[in-house]
């Protein structure tokens, strides 16, 4: 099915707009009950799938506290901040019941299989920068290295282990109702179940903001959470890897980690990987801004008939802001490998910056690698992402 025209940043699909009548003719006349945000409400939920004692298996009574506050005061603030339409409240109940789920599920795993969390892990290669900045890119060609491991799309969203093909199983539904809900989801941002994919659910599985703000607006819940220490959020995410890489038989082999929100948390992720190598994607911010502003307006329009794009676009000025200060400090003090890419310089020519990028970081660019890689690029040339550069140069040529 050819793919909508996309005329501005808040444009809403079809589907989106009949789901959203219907949900909330279906709440108004009792055909269906509206979802419960309260926190107690999830948490009934989850018990009833996984029991009420194994939440505490594997994590410390401060990462448990932090878990339960941030619950309550994202709770709150979507409730009381947010403008959800009925869609966008069916969709934040799906999330936040997901969350709370794999908390318990993660749990119960933990209580059985204790020796997950001692898994040993081979340094990662973290890619570090804005979001839109390129850091997609970087990420799919070190992933492509034979030598390194990677995350994929069913690991990353449906983490706990399950019977073989259901992980990807879910995902293939999943991402058939989203893109049917929202057309332009694929050009913003290419998934697919066995496709790489960065490891964000992974930190939104501990709370943190960056998901949740990118399409809800929270502002009070971002501004809180931007505060407060990240500690707990990147210890829940230690164990989330350590177990995947032991469930994958991927231990032994460097993960190629990658979320723009790492930024905002360096130090907190070093914590927990001190012998990381990392690679930093650097773009104009002008070019930043206008291509996050467009992921996040997508995403609020289908869940908020109420989306002001000034405040979006204040929102992401921001967190460039915020994100590039925190990156720099952090930095300052860091000895390890590093390696700096640049957006233009790697479309000029590639295959020399990853050349430079493993001489940096002290690895070895195979033929295989090489020969990987250049099938990443070759089927990149003909990906959908190239829609959203159409887009946004129809925005720019609007406005």
């Amino acid at each position: 099915m050819p793919q909508p025209l996309r005329d501005h940043p808040l444009a809403r699909g079809k589907l989106a707009d009949r789901s959203n009548a219907f949900l909330a003719r279906a709440w108004d006349r009792g055909w269906l009950p509206p979802p419960d945000l309260d926190p107690q409400a999830l948490w009934a939920i989850a018990e009833r799938a996984h029991g009420d004692d194994v939440e505490a298996a594997g994590r410390s009574d401060e990462d448990v506290a932090d878990f339960r506050e941030r619950l309550e005061r994202i709770c709150a603030s979507v409730q009381q901040e947010a403008d959800l339409n009925a869609l966008g409240q069916a969709m934040a109940w799906g999330q936040l019941s997901r969350v709370v789920n794999n908390r318990l599920a993660f749990g119960k795993l933990w209580k059985a299989r204790p020796e997950l969390l001692d898994t040993r892990l081979a340094p990662p290669i973290i890619v570090l920068g804005h979001m839109r900045s390129g850091t997609t890119r970087i990420h799919k060609l070190l992933a492509a290295d034979p030598a390194h491991s990677h995350t994929r799309y069913q690991d990353a969203f449906h983490p706990i282990p399950s019977i073989p093909g259901m992980n990807r199983m879910k995902s293939a539904i999943e991402l058939a109702m989203l893109g049917a809900l929202n057309p332009w989801m694929q050009s913003i941002h290419p998934m697919a179940p066995r496709a790489v994919e960065e490891e964000l659910a992974w930190i939104s599985a501990a709370l943190h903001h960056s998901i949740y703000e990118s399409q809800w607006h929270i502002p009070s819940y971002s501004a809180w959470s931007e505060a407060r220490d990240p500690a707990p959020i990147y210890r829940e995410f230690a164990r989330i890897l350590r177990s995947d890489a032991a469930n994958r038989c991927l231990a032994d082999k460097p993960r190629v980690l990658k979320v723009p929100a790492f930024t905002e948390d360096i130090p907190a992720l070093l914590a927990e990987f001190p012998d990381a190598r990392l690679v930093i994607a650097e773009r104009d911010h002008a070019a930043v801004h206008r291509s996050a502003v467009s992921l996040s307006a997508n995403q609020m329009a289908v869940q908020s008939d109420i989306c002001d794009l000034e405040r979006i676009e204040a929102l992401w000025r921001h967190k460039i802001e915020l994100r590039e200060a925190r990156m720099e400090a952090a930095l300052k003090n860091w000895s390890g490998p590093i390696s700096r890419l640049s957006f233009d310089a790697l479309n000029a020519d590639w295959e020399r910056e990853m050349t430079r990028c493993y001489g940096e970081l002290g690895l070895d660019l195979s033929p295989q690698a090489l020969a990987a890689m250049r099938k990443q690029m070759v089927a990149s040339a003909s990906g959908r992402h190239h829609d959203h550069s159409q887009q946004l140069e129809r925005f720019s040529a609007e406005s």
